[in-house]
């Protein structure tokens, strides 16, 4: 998984013997939150998203819209927890 410039998205990986994308979030305060993976992304569909101007954008314009060409499975559900004040 590498970091990525993304007011919404953490970290994004990719493999290709799978074809498989996985996309880590962001929570409210930046920090990493679940991990989904998006199956059928073909290489040129990831180095197209790595490459973008807006990762975000191009994820939801050319990926989670089309949720039947590219199913996705929730792998990590890490929610956003408030930590308790001292």
């Amino acid at each position: 998984m590498d970091s990525v410039e993304s007011s919404q998205i953490h970290s994004i990986g990719y493999d290709s013997a799978t074809n498989t994308l996985a996309v880590r979030f962001k929570g409210k305060n930046g920090e990493p939150t679940s991990l989904y993976h998006y199956a059928n992304v073909t290489p040129a569909n990831f180095v197209a998203f790595k490459n973008a101007k807006s990762i975000g954008s191009h994820f939801y314009k050319h990926i989670k819209l089309f949720a039947e060409r590219f199913p996705c499975v929730c792998v990590e559900k890490m929610p956003y927890t408030r930590q308790a004040s001292k």
